[in-house]
């Protein structure tokens, strides 16, 4: 069968989206396209990318007053493209970094192709919510403290569950060391429209900002925006930079997907949003009376991430979410050891969220309570570098039963997927505590790219 006909079909069954991209397909809000009456290349009066003079040139200007960042640029190469871009715009080979264990891989690519020295910065875990916590700025004042050779601080905020961290705070901080703060902000693009979300990082001081527009808003999977604040970015780099990641012939097609969910937010944006937090509301008072399925608060979090916890009763997360798609047609966003995350946009319906409301009733009448013992989660595990990445990269490597990999040095990347976050980075010691950790994973079921056959690491020779 043929990809596109597979995906027709799919879309003509009744599975409801609770995962990216945020326009949840939702027809009735985003109207008929056809990709291919649109889908030109850089003819005359429709204006390049990489060099805007016209129309994209006025689209990323009304980006720009929508979002008041001093500049923002369109990436139809996600936002990977866009960490990209960031972290080697305001660094120089071999600089010294502080970068959250917790980030996406483009990040960790960047410190390959620059050759970084990264320090990594490890997020607190809240055992009750099972959740990484944000960073507080206390503590990246005591890293800076150690490092005063830091070139730049790389941060993800918000996470995949919605946790920020104190940006406001640490931007101040580096500022008065003239360092640069590169915010992934690739969850919360949707931060500016509603006094209900956390505030952006960009209202807050971060000096390069990278958004997601498909994760959380309504637009093509594949477009972000990269914004810059800082007169301490060099935008002669950063323009640079931006040529050299993304495609040479970019899509129109995402392009006018990025100009139309601008266009929504600049016309809608007050209507769309007072209804989805309407029904976020409701849904969480709803589901605080569930007996066991406990709904996490999002006190401190972005609310339109659902947090749906299995922790203390007789579930795993990826047994839950299998029971939402298999028995119910809801299809959720990733599965941890104890909970899954769904994913709600003002793509939403009110209908999906009755449908996942009466599904979790249901499922919590079935379950009952049982010791958390042995339930894995993901707690950060601090690594041993032993090699930097580019030079593990040049070393001989070979597969290696995981039993035997103990204290030999990693020679590929194994990651938690969804979202990508590694448990190992090339040039690391494969220590005791790490294979504790992936076997643990294994036994709940969680999805790990990087291995053999699940039991084979790549090791450097």
């Amino acid at each position: 069968m043929y990809l596109y006909d597979k995906l027709s079909q799919y879309g003509k069954k009744s599975y409801y989206p609770f995962h990216m991209p945020g326009h949840k397909r939702n027809l009735k809000l985003m109207g008929e396209m056809n990709p291919y009456a649109i889908d030109i290349t850089e003819i005359d009066g429709f204006d390049n990318l990489h060099d805007p003079e016209d129309v994209i040139l006025e689209s990323m200007k009304r980006a720009e007053k929508l979002y008041q960042s001093e500049k923002t640029f369109y990436l139809v190469n996600g936002s990977t493209a866009g960490i990209l871009t960031g972290i080697s715009a305001c660094t120089k080979k071999g600089d010294k970094i502080l970068m959250a264990r917790n980030c996406h891989k483009a990040a960790y690519h960047a410190v390959f192709v620059n050759e970084l020295n990264p320090v990594y910065l490890y997020p607190q875990f809240d055992n009750k919510k099972g959740i990484q916590c944000g960073y507080s700025a206390e503590y990246i004042k005591n890293m800076l403290i150690k490092h005063p050779d830091t070139s730049l601080i790389v941060l993800v905020s918000p996470t995949y569950e919605g946790v920020v961290s104190e940006i406001k705070e640490i931007c101040k901080l580096a500022h008065e060391r003239n360092i640069p703060v590169l915010v992934d902000e690739a969850h919360g693009a949707h931060f500016a429209f509603h006094r209900a979300f956390p505030s952006s990082a960009l209202e807050l001081g971060a000096d390069v900002v990278i958004q997601s527009v498909h994760k959380t808003l309504p637009a093509f999977t594949q477009t972000a925006l990269l914004h810059i604040n800082s007169k301490l970015v060099d935008i002669k780099k950063i323009k640079t930079y931006f040529s050299i990641y993304q495609t040479s012939s970019p899509s129109y097609v995402l392009m006018a997907g990025i100009d139309q969910c601008i266009g929504m937010l600049e016309e809608r944006r007050e209507e769309l949003f007072e209804n989805l937090i309407h029904n976020l509301r409701y849904f969480y008072e709803e589901m605080s009376e569930l007996n066991h399925i406990k709904v996490i608060e999002a006190n401190g979090r972005d609310l339109s991430k659902i947090l749906i916890s299995t922790k203390g009763t007789n579930m795993t997360g990826p047994e839950l979410y299998d029971i939402l798609l298999k028995k119910y047609k809801l299809q959720m966003e990733m599965a941890e050891a104890d909970y899954v995350l769904a994913i709600t946009t003002i793509g939403d319906t009110k209908e999906g969220f009755d449908r996942l409301m009466a599904a979790l009733r249901e499922i919590d009448t079935t379950l009952s309570k049982c010791s958390e013992a042995g339930n894995a989660s993901y707690t950060p595990v601090k690594a041993e570098v032993v090699l930097l990445q580019h030079k593990a990269f040049e070393r001989e490597k070979e597969y290696c039963l995981l039993e035997k990999s103990e204290n030999r040095i990693a020679g590929g990347f194994v990651n938690l997927y969804p979202p990508g976050i590694p448990i190992l980075v090339p040039g690391e010691k494969i220590t005791h505590d790490i294979l504790e950790h992936i076997y643990a994973y294994q036994e709940t079921g969680l999805s790990m790219k990087g291995l053999k056959d699940e039991k084979y690491v790549l090791c450097c020779l």
